[in-house]
């Protein structure tokens, strides 16, 4: 049997979405419509997705 690896992602008090560790990387779930753009991409490691999710509230702020 395998033990699934899931991780939340949380961005300045937002929750963002999980990642769940796959065969490829790690896929990224939305938990917010704002990340929404992330939805099921998939990472090589877990601080990326993080990265990625900081990247589009910022980006979202400056707008």
């Amino acid at each position: 049997m395998t033990q699934n690896q899931a991780y939340a992602i949380e961005v300045s008090g937002r929750s963002a979405g999980i990642v769940v560790a796959e065969r490829r990387g790690f896929t990224f779930f939305a938990a917010d419509r704002a990340f929404q753009s992330l939805d099921r991409h998939t990472f090589r490691r877990v601080i990326e997705a993080e990265r990625a999710a900081r990247q589009v509230l910022a980006t979202r702020v400056r707008v």
